[in-house]
């Protein structure tokens, strides 16, 4: 790692920054989480930035591995990792600014399957990347259905 701090640093600021920016430019339509009717295991709102925090510094992490060990499809891999964190960062848009919580539920199904593709690319090269990828995939799949049960339960 010490040969790749400055990528270590961008890979893992830059999810961070956009989840960010992108937490800041919608936060006052986000106040309609707790508004919502909502399905059973819904956490409270401030369990959200954590855990966002907490999978941004990991598909980080994950990503400057492959890229600094520059091994079996690398560019695909970091390619991956830019597309997933661009359809992510426009799921809070389209969920609580426009309200879209249909599409937004879709939305998130391409996402994972991004993230399925990120880390299948991610274990080519570096498989400890691929597997820090995991928590990202759960919390994805949770999204998933607190996404389709607020839909279902505020439609």
């Amino acid at each position: 790692m010490s040969k790749c701090k400055k990528e270590y640093a961008f890979f893992i600021g830059l999810p961070l920054v956009l989840g960010g920016i992108s937490g800041f430019l919608n936060q006052s339509s986000m106040e309609k989480y707790g508004n919502w009717i909502q399905p059973p295991l819904s956490p409270p709102s401030w369990v959200f930035p954590v855990a966002w925090m907490a999978l941004y510094i990991l598909m980080g992490v994950g990503a400057a591995m492959v890229y600094c060990k520059k091994g079996e499809s690398w560019q695909t891999s970091i390619k991956l990792f830019l597309a997933q964190l661009f359809v992510n960062v426009f799921w809070v848009y389209f969920f609580f600014t426009l309200e879209w919580t249909l599409f937004a539920f879709f939305w998130l199904v391409a996402l994972l399957l991004l993230v399925l593709a990120m880390t299948a690319s991610f274990a080519k090269s570096v498989p400890l990347a691929a597997k820090l990828q995991i928590p990202y995939i759960l919390w994805l799949v949770f999204a998933g259905y607190l996404n389709l049960g607020i839909w279902f339960l505020n439609k």
